[in-house]
């Protein structure tokens, strides 16, 4: 049986969830849960419907919200 492997790259997986919910980890710990707006090629992130969490406790909510892309840990679809 030959198996087809489907090559995805981080690129692809961006694009796909751009409009949904996502949850994204800054180098500080500090998480963000919202809409993925956009983003560029320097992983600078516009989230709408945006809440802030500090140690897994809920401190602000944001209408929009911009992350700077060297701040990034890592991005989750949610």
């Amino acid at each position: 049986m030959s198996e087809q492997v489907s090559k995805k790259t981080p690129t692809d997986f961006l694009n796909n969830i751009i409009g949904q919910r996502v949850f994204v980890r800054l180098n500080s710990g500090i998480d963000y849960r919202g809409v993925l707006s956009c983003l560029d090629g320097y992983m600078n992130i516009a989230l709408e419907q945006t809440e802030e969490y500090v140690d897994g406790e809920l401190r602000n909510r944001y209408g929009d919200a911009f992350i700077r892309g060297n701040n990034v840990l890592y991005i989750s679809a949610v």
